[in-house]
């Protein structure tokens, strides 16, 4: 993998939780989006770590890594680590897809094992959202007036939220203790409530992470009055 972050705590923290892992190898190390797409060129990784602000402009570079590599390389996964639970850089970043992404918060950088997890979903053409992202999402849409939200059971809302963090119905079933067959029945039951129109996609982690992610931002991406 290639991780690049222009803060040097941060860049030296990630670096050396990355080596300690047997299963990582860690190709190069960048400061810079350009020093970032020569060592893609050059290494050819299956995972860029990278942060979502650095030079040259310190906007987006994450961002835009990621729609290069999708277009260039599909087959790189991504994983974006930001300092804001802000949900439109989420859905820029899944834009062109949510297979193989990840957006994480840079406090994530203290659990070791959330990190490599992500690092080893997006490896493995999965998706994974920062869980406080999507309860941001998750509460602007509960404000909205005629919240279909307001629908689903607590379970329901459980199963949702684990959805749009990019689960699957095998890790929900452990994180919930219920058994596959019980979490299969609580996502129809959510697809049917919320009028998603994914229900083909049902097995598909990545489709049903972006379905949900758009669902929830609505009430937030709506314009706001006055």
């Amino acid at each position: 993998m290639v991780l690049a972050e222009d803060n040097y705590l941060v860049r030296e923290g990630v670096r050396r939780l990355v080596e300690a892992q047997a299963e990582l190898e860690l190709l190069a190390v960048c400061e810079d989006l350009d020093s970032l797409i020569a060592a893609v060129d050059e290494h050819a990784p299956d995972v860029v770590l990278t942060d979502i602000r650095m030079p040259p402009t310190g906007s987006d570079e994450g961002i835009q890594i990621a729609a290069k590599l999708r277009e260039e390389r599909p087959d790189t996964g991504v994983v974006v680590l930001s300092q804001y639970s802000e949900p439109s850089y989420v859905l820029r970043l899944f834009d062109s897809g949510s297979d193989r992404r990840a957006y994480l918060l840079k406090e994530r950088i203290h659990d070791r094992k959330e990190l490599i997890a992500a690092i080893e979903s997006v490896a493995g053409g999965g998706a994974v959202v920062d869980p406080k992202v999507v309860e941001v999402l998750v509460d602007a849409r509960a404000r909205a007036e005629r919240s279909p939200l307001a629908e689903l059971t607590p379970r329901e809302m459980e199963v949702l939220q684990a959805i749009a963090e990019g689960k699957s119905n095998s890790a929900i079933a452990e994180e919930l203790v219920l058994t596959k067959r019980a979490v299969e029945k609580h996502i129809n039951a959510i697809f049917l409530k919320l009028g998603f129109t994914f229900a083909e996609d049902a097995g598909s982690v990545s489709k049903r992470v972006k379905a949900a992610l758009l669902f929830l931002a609505e009430a937030e991406l709506r314009p706001k009055e006055g």
